[in-house]
């Protein structure tokens, strides 16, 4: 379907995983974005589009946002972390950036924003992560009278270049489906991708969506164990999961957390403690039909060939 009219948007995040989706629907439905990224090698699988601009910008950077928003019709916020990494904390990568972000949407008189947060943020929230993500969205909800913005709360997403399935299907190879598993009674609502990306697209020249905010769910709430069953069963791999008690999972997070690229942390633990689950489901608000994620993810998850194995080691470099 055409757009209404070509926008100009920006998109924080958009050689990430759900970035570079949305890129691609935004360029695929006529509009001209704009991708900070501080290597221009982070985007080369966007490099196709043909109304795309890739700018080599630190977007942590204070002075940076401002000449970024110049002239565009919308701003999208997908930047986020699951673990800190050295100046990477979550406070300067959600808050102050989210900070920064309203300052210079005001200074660029760009008013449409499209903010990515979590299910589960909030000021009382046990993590880092999950406080830092509500401490985000309490700053676009107060900045409500000079934007028009629209907060995204997601369950887990899942899709083809996703850090959930493929992570635990990579787990499972190499331990041969033997998996001690912290919190697996942990609820989640897996959403697909492309059904987070649609609910995005539905909303950026909908004004009644502005100062809403919307839970992202799929149909099926499922355990941390029955998520990583569905997985196996995807991939035919065995599986033969651990469950682990409270104390030992922390034990096992303190040293995970150790480990280069931090696969576990006592942040990701203490965030395990909260359900990722839907309280009203706003992919039915936009007329979303999710899909299941077991009707999914058998798709790329077979497809473990010599191609799907070297793009995973490329996207573990990055």
């Amino acid at each position: 379907m055409s757009p209404r009219r070509a926008l100009s948007v920006c998109v924080l995040g958009g050689t990430g995983f759900v970035g570079s989706e949305l890129v691609t629907r935004l360029v695929e439905a006529g509009h001209t974005v704009r991708v900070p990224t501080r290597h221009l090698s982070h985007g080369n699988h966007l490099k196709v589009l043909p109304t795309l601009q890739l700018v080599v910008a630190n977007v942590h950077q204070p002075s940076v946002l401002g000449p970024l928003f110049q002239g565009m019709d919308a701003i999208v916020n997908l930047v986020g972390i699951l673990n800190e990494r050295g100046s990477a904390t979550f406070r300067a990568v959600h808050a102050d950036l989210t900070t920064r972000v309203i300052e210079a949407m005001r200074t660029s008189r760009v008013r449409r924003l499209l903010h990515m947060s979590s299910l589960g943020a909030g000021a009382e929230a046990p993590s880092q992560y999950l406080r830092t993500k509500g401490d985000a969205e309490t700053q676009v909800r107060v900045a409500a009278a000079t934007l028009d913005a629209t907060v995204f709360r997601p369950s887990v997403i899942f899709g083809p270049r996703d850090t959930l399935t493929n992570r635990f299907a990579r787990l499972l190879r190499l331990s041969h489906g033997v998996l001690p598993l912290a919190r697996p009674r942990a609820r989640f609502a897996p959403v697909q991708v492309d059904d987070v990306i649609e609910c995005m697209m539905r909303t950026l020249e909908t004004p009644a969506t502005f100062g809403k905010t919307y839970e992202l769910c799929g149909p099926d709430v499922m355990t941390l164990a029955d998520l990583v069953r569905t997985t196996a069963s995807a991939a035919r791999l065995p599986c033969h999961l651990i469950p682990l008690p409270d104390f030992i999972a922390q034990i096992q997070a303190v040293v995970m957390n150790l480990v280069p690229g931090k696969p576990f942390s006592i942040d990701n633990y203490k965030s395990l403690t909260v359900d990722s689950v839907c309280s009203q489901n706003g992919c039915e608000a936009l007329g979303v039909r999710p899909a299941r994620m077991e009707a999914v993810i058998p798709g790329y998850l077979r497809d473990w060939s010599v191609r799907g194995r070297l793009d995973a080691y490329r996207r573990s470099l990055s």
